[in-house]
């Protein structure tokens, strides 16, 4: 066994001995700011230049501490290491180097490798719930667990994007240690470990930071979900680059999904922290680094990021499945499957088009060219269920042949699959938005959801408004904890594992260097898409979402996959059935 892994920060409470710890404030807006350790009378802490204040202190870790400004207000360490009490209480000192490691050997696995399986710790069981998940999700062919944001949030429950103290583990889901342990199991299991993390805005509840360092904040900018991250100051640059590091150097994970980067209002730092995290990975360690941005900003992906949220292919693929076409929906309704395949050939449906949604914007920038890994490919996450009135899955709005054929064609696509937790099970549960918000936020995040869904005509009855769950019941939450299918899950559940298995085998060794040979239509709802691997084998997908058959060559090569015996007949005859995928390996030269 390894004494761990400790990443030294530059704000917060490093031990520097085990009864020493050193103390580090970042409070323009302070003349003045004291140490208060439980139990001990308030230290007068140190200026430091630029705004900093310092300090060293008798103690080690388990001491729990404040920062007491100029009013006597008395605010955690924003970057608390662990708040055992919630946000509104106080920090404690951890040792990072404290647990120890079982495999501090790993290295991680190649990008290629990637199944991505996204869950949210607290609707699994905490960190200790999540880690006995993970035997099961090896089984399955998962090769990486992405964890929804773990970072502390006022309440006992969260989605975890309203977090407000980014270093700290919420003590809802277990100890710093337990979330170390939940790493080094995954990793003694061959899985790889991934974290969201939130750069774009703090939550509405339990955040200081305007009271000593309001220079944290543009001071007229504004997300859609708070105030804006002033990345122009060095110190906030340095800040939330130290946390991206901190996650994969202390908690050894293998890799960050960065939330909703276009309201990060400097781009900049985006690159640089990727090029800071590179630098700083030890050599032969596979990290990775995945982007969600709303706007198909390719450049990222030529710039130290791996890879990126399709969104898009998420929108086409809903849209062919359900027939939706409110909302973001309404600009991939029209010319469905040629969208579906410019995805499957290119990455992005909108590489700079108009969007009708958007009031005519354009929207998105070339992606041609990229390798198909640099897209990740979901049929559901915890947005695109959760962000419905009613967290619908598509387990209980689409035929589950229809739903079938849309899976075989994303785990056998070249681009990297995301699964959300339940989907394996064909789970019929709800996910839900749910929060814990103490009044009278909780009040006004009720009333602002069923607001959000006003605009829509299945919403205009206010009586149908009311139903809307309430976010802040705990029976809400309750409801979003996934469950199998008693009917399909079974059969779903050996459906993927076939799937996995078969990508695991064919499709991962080929994908270094594979590219895209182009897709097209051949259907209302069917594509046709080819790709040159890297070995230079082809494979050929055909995919038909649709209940009829459509006219189809079948291609050259060995078959991987059909739906059905008969579906596989079907293409002998020319014929590629309705609610059906194949696939096709033609081997090189």
């Amino acid at each position: 066994m390894s004494r761990g892994f400790a990443f030294p920060l530059g704000f917060g409470a490093e031990p520097v001995s085990p009864d020493r710890t050193r103390f580090r404030l970042w409070a323009p807006a302070q003349q003045a700011v004291s140490l208060v350790i439980e139990g001990r009378p308030p230290l007068p802490m140190a200026p430091d230049g630029d705004g900093w204040f310092a300090a060293e202190a008798p103690c080690g870790a388990g001491a729990l501490y404040r920062y007491r400004l100029e009013d006597g207000l008395e605010v955690p360490d924003p970057a608390s290491r662990f708040q055992p009490q919630d946000v509104f209480g106080p920090s404690m000192v951890v040792d990072p180097g404290a647990y120890r490691w079982r495999h501090p050997g790993w290295t991680g696995r190649p990008w290629r490798e990637a199944v991505i399986y996204e869950l949210h710790a607290g609707a699994c069981g905490g960190f200790a719930g999540v880690a006995a998940m993970l035997p099961r999700l090896a089984e399955l062919g998962v090769t990486a667990v992405e964890l929804m944001p773990v970072n502390d949030f006022p309440g006992r429950r969260n989605w975890g994007y309203d977090g407000v103290l980014p270093f700290a583990p919420d003590a809802a889901y277990g100890t710093p240690d337990e979330l170390k342990a939940l790493v080094d199991t995954a990793h003694g299991l061959g899985l790889m470990m991934m974290l969201d993390v939130v750069y774009n805005h703090f939550g509405p509840d339990g955040n200081f930071l305007g009271r000593y360092a309001p220079q944290f904040f543009h001071g007229d900018g504004t997300t859609a979900w708070g105030q804006a991250l002033d990345f122009q100051r060095p110190a906030v640059r340095r800040f939330f680059t130290e946390n991206a590091l901190y996650w994969l150097m202390e908690y050894r994970f293998d890799g960050l999904r960065f939330d909703a980067v276009q309201a990060i209002g400097e781009p900049g730092w985006l690159d640089e922290t990727a090029a800071a995290i590179r630098a700083a990975t030890e050599p032969g360690r596979h990290v990775h680094l995945v982007l969600e941005h709303d706007e198909n900003e390719a450049s990222h992906l030529r710039a130290g990021f791996d890879a990126q949220w399709n969104d898009d292919a998420h929108h086409v693929l809903h849209t062919i499945l359900t027939g939706e076409r409110e909302g973001y929906y309404s600009d991939y309704a029209d010319d469905a499957a040629r969208r579906l395949a410019r995805c499957l050939a290119e990455g992005f449906a909108y590489q700079g088009e108009a969007s009708a949604y958007r009031d005519g914007r354009p929207r998105g920038t070339p992606s041609a060219g990229l390798s198909p890994t640099a897209f990740v490919q979901f049929l559901q996450n915890h947005d695109q269920i959760g962000n419905r009135a009613f967290g619908d899955r598509l387990t209980t709005m689409v035929p589950p042949a229809a739903l079938e054929a849309a899976i075989a064609l994303q785990l056998l696509a070249p681009q990297i699959p995301l699964l959300f937790m339940g989907e394996e099970d064909a789970s019929p549960t709800p996910f839900l938005f749910f929060t814990d918000h103490r009044p009278p936020l909780d009040e006004a995040v009720r009333e602002g959801r069923r607001r959000e869904f006003a605009r829509f005509p299945a919403f205009a009855d206010p009586e149908r408004r009311s139903r809307i769950p309430d976010p802040n019941a705990e029976a809400t939450f309750r409801a979003s904890i996934p469950a199998p299918d008693p009917e399909h899950g079974a059969a779903r559940r050996a459906l993927y594992t076939r799937l996995l298995a078969l990508r695991h085998a064919e499709i991962a060794p080929r994908l270094d260097h594979a590219r895209s040979l182009g897709a097209a239509a051949v259907g209302e709802r069917a594509v046709r898409a080819r790709w040159r691997m890297g070995d230079g084998a082809v494979l050929t997908l055909l995919a038909n979402l649709g209940p009829d058959a459509v006219a189809v060559e079948r291609p050259a090569g060995r078959a991987l996959f059909a739906q059905t015996p008969e579906a596989e007949a079907g293409l002998g005859a020319g014929r590629l059935d309705g609610f059906t995928t194949a696939a096709f390996l033609e081997p090189a030269g």
